[in-house]
Parts: C-alpha cells; sequence; structure tokens
C-alpha cells in the first residue's frame, strides 16, 4: 500500500460519532506504526454540530501530541475519500431516532426490540445497506486501492452486501471479539496475545469453541465462571451453569435472545413500560460526552465514552489498519467472506472468524471445533440475513417478508406482515428503495 504523500489518508465516515475521540487517541498512540497524515471526519449536515464538536477536540488531541496529523472537518464526501488509504464507517441512518423506533415496536407483536438482531436489526439493515453501497460507489470511483473497515451495524450484513454489490475491498468489525481477549488475559494476568480464543459464526452470533492461554486450555474455567454466579438461584437473565456446560462453548451475549427469549423480552418490556429503551439511554449518554468534548480545555479522551458500550472499538480498528498497512501476520477477529470455512454455508457469506491479517488482506483459519448445535441456528439467521440484503438492495417487499417470516425470533407469518408493514411505514424517509413514489413526490413538490 502506497502512503499518500509520506503518511496515510484516512477518511471517517460519520465523523462526527461520539467514538472518534478513541479513534484520534488509536492513531496518536500507534503513529510510528501508523504514519496517518490526513484525518477527514465526514459527517452529513443534521450532523454538523456534532462534527464541530467532536473535530474541534479531535484537533486539540493531535496538537496536544505534537504530531503532524491535518484533520479536516467536512461533509463534503468525495474530498474525504478521493486518494485515501482506508475509509473507515461508523454512521447510523436514521440516527438514534431510528433506532429507538427498532427497539420499541416489535415489543408489542411480543417479539425482541434490539437494534442488530431481529426485526430491528433487519430495518436497521435495510436503512443502512443502500447508503453504503453509495460510498462504496464513491471509493470505487475515488479510492480503488483503499480499504474500507466497516463498523457500521449490523456490520455482517453490511459486509456482505458490500462483498456482494460491489468490487471495494471491506472487512467487517466489532468490538466484541477484542473485548472476551482483554477480559480473558485480565482474568490470568497475561498478555492479549497469549490468549486463542476461536470464535465460530457471524457477527452478534458467534460461539467461542476453545480459549487457550499460554498454550493451555481454558475453556472449562471460562465456562464455570462466565458471570461470577454460583449454580444456586441464577436469576433468568444470566446463563444457566448447566446449560453452558452442556453447550462447550462460550456464546456471545447476543445468544440470550435466542436462548431466553422469553426473559429477554420481558426486560425490554419492563423497560418500555417506564419510558426508558436502550437508545434514551445512549441519547442521555452521547449528550454527556458532547458537552465534555465541548470544554476547549479537554485534550484527552474522556474516560466516560468507556460507558457507551463500544469499548475497544477504534483499538480494534486501529489494529486492523497497522496490520494491512505493515503485514504483520497477526491474528485477529473478523467479518470476511466464508469461502469454504463453514461448509454449510455458501462462500460469499459474511462470517466472524480468526483470520491472519497479512498486508494483501485477512486470510480465515479453519475452525477446529464447530459446535454442533450452533449450525442450525448460523444457517437458520444466515438465511434471514441474505434474504434481507438482497431486499434492501432492491427494495422487494416480498423478500423482506420471507426474511422476516424466517427469522428464529419472529412466532409466525402474521405477525411477520403486520412488524413489516408498521417497520416500512416508521422508515419511510430512509428507505427510498421501498417508497420510489413517495420520494418522487417529495422531489416534486419540493417538501
Amino acid at each position: 500500500m502506497a502512503p499518500t504523500k509520506q503518511g496515510l489518508k484516512i477518511a471517517v465516515i460519520g465523523g462526527g460519532s461520539s467514538y472518534t475521540p478513541e479513534l484520534v487517541e488509536g492513531f496518536i498512540v500507534h503513529y510510528q506504526e501508523l504514519p496517518v497524515r490526513e484525518l477527514w471526519l465526514v459527517d452529513i449536515e443534521p450532523g454538523l454540530r456534532k462534527l464541530n464538536i467532536v473535530g474541534s477536540l479531535a484537533k486539540r488531541m493531535v496538537e496536544q501530541a505534537g504530531l503532524p496529523i491535518e484533520v479536516h472537518l467536512t461533509t463534503d464526501r468525495r474530498a474525504a475519500i478521493a486518494g485515501a488509504d482506508f475509509v473507515s464507517t461508523q454512521m447510523r441512518v436514521g440516527m438514534l431516532d431510528a433506532r429507538a423506533r427498532d427497539e420499541s415496536i416489535p415489543p408489542k407483536y411480543g417479539v425482541i426490540g434490539q437494534e442488530t438482531t431481529g426485526p430491528g436489526g433487519m430495518l436497521k439493515a435495510l436503512r443502512t445497506i443502500p447508503v453504503l453501497l453509495d460510498v462504496c460507489r464513491d471509493i470505487e470511483e475515488l479510492a480503488p486501492d483503499a480499504w474500507l473497515l466497516n463498523f457500521t451495524n449490523p456490520a455482517g450484513m453490511v459486509t456482505e452486501a458490500i462483498l456482494k454489490y460491489s468490487k471495494v475491498k471491506s472487512i467487517g468489525l466489532c468490538n466484541a471479539p477484542i473485548g472476551l481477549i482483554k477480559q480473558v488475559s485480565g482474568k490470568y494476568g497475561v498478555a492479549a496475545d497469549r490468549v486463542y480464543a476461536e470464535f465460530v459464526g457471524l457477527n452478534h452470533l458467534h460461539w467461542v469453541s476453545r480459549i487457550d492461554v499460554n498454550g493451555e486450555d481454558k475453556l472449562d474455567e471460562m465456562l464455570a465462571d462466565t458471570a461470577g454466579y454460583s449454580a444456586k438461584n441464577v436469576p433468568a437473565r444470566e446463563w444457566n451453569p448447566d446449560f453452558l456446560r452442556s453447550l462447550r462453548a462460550l456464546p456471545s451475549y447476543y445468544l440470550k435472545y435466542f436462548y431466553m427469549t422469553d426473559a429477554m423480552l420481558e426486560e425490554q418490556l419492563e423497560s418500555l413500560n417506564q419510558g426508558q429503551n436502550r437508545a434514551e439511554v445512549v441519547k442521555r449518554v452521547e449528550e454527556e460526552l458532547f458537552e465534555l468534548y465541548s470544554d476547549p480545555e479537554l485534550k484527552e479522551k474522556p474516560k466516560q465514552l468507556e460507558q457507551r458500550g463500544g469499548a475497544y472499538y477504534s483499538e480494534a480498528a486501529v489494529n486492523l489498519m497497522r496490520s494491512l498497512y505493515n503485514g504483520t501476520n497477526d491474528i485477529q477477529t473478523l467479518n470476511v467472506a466464508n469461502n469454504g470455512i463453514l461448509d454449510f454455508l455458501p462462500d460469499d457469506a459474511s462470517i466472524e472468524v480468526n483470520c491472519v491479517v497479512t498486508k494483501t488482506g485477512p486470510l480465515p483459519l479453519p475452525l477446529t471445533t464447530i459446535p454442533t448445535m450452533a449450525k442450525g441456528l448460523i444457517h437458520a439467521v444466515k438465511t434471514y440475513e441474505q434474504l434481507a440484503i438482497d431486499a434492501a438492495v432492491t427494495g422487494s417487499r416480498d423478500l423482506a417478508l420471507q426474511a422476516l417470516a424466517h427469522h428464529p425470533l419472529v412466532p409466525s407469518v402474521e405477525v411477520a406482515i403486520k412488524l413489516l408493514e408498521e417497520m416500512l411505514e416508521a422508515n419511510k424517509e430512509y428507505l427510498p428503495n421501498f417508497f420510489p413514489q413517495s420520494q418522487e413526490e417529495t422531489a416534486a413538490t419540493g417538501k
């Protein structure tokens, strides 16, 4: 990869995100191995206030570090992408108001409401995939050699859509795998590179089937100590120790929605009845963060950012950029094309597995243990994902209905039909593929 002007150009789409200071901190800390010359933070007009606040903090951080990184703030996506070495995406189409709808509409029908899983995840995908594919068209034209690192959720589905419908070199990322490695290295007091955890599955639907520390198998110990619970009196929303022992794998937190659906739904209904949902909580945390970011004396990432729920996100991003740029051949858990790793899925399916990161891209590692009981759920959710991706690109209500009706968390076709109708209507302004008529009317009336 040829550096731009003796340094790298990095474009961050969704640069006004509250996560950006963490990313900037990563670029500062690792400047010697990742010589960033230009950092372009891009956002849309409604995100301009946040972009200016977070961008000013980024400039102060760089100045404090005494590094020659130029920070550019812009709404001109094409200028940011032109000639970039890396493009990172961290956007939320419809912002947190759309997330609030993703979380609050499904529970009315007795279905889990979550921003990346189930019907809420599907609507997020329908809103997001066409926008990301637009970004990809710019990259194809203006930075064909760039790597696109996608953090935008649902990360696995977005990555698969890009693999399928564009020529861009793209890798999907999530902060959950690096979080687990840190948890294990903290528990055993070893460096992270002494831990090997094997991830099997999809983004937000993975099982850890093997955990080695200094070459010793620690899976049983981790299964016995997952949440510090004892076998007596396990709360319904914590993992049952007998279940975990018999599963012989550490499940992702998101698997609670599938394995403990009733308890998780009950928890969501309680929160909604009290006028709270996760989107509202995140909104409050974000407002507090942006207030902190506005302080002209602040010149570093504030500690409070770690409460935002995306801890280690930028560490994962910067690690991947460093590895691609330097060809370090280290192992990272990424969302990549299946290409035969899971023999029961198509080659172009996006899966979340360990990869060796070479200078020419990630090479997925063969799996040593695939839990038999995980195969059915992986296959079912991947079927839903593939239908939903094609629905997002084509605007086909038939495909969207089939995706929803075949999602394991949707109990019946009748519920799927009602849910789809209400959720599409609630997201109308962000779904031009599904409402072409209303888009034309808006253009004609100028409203």
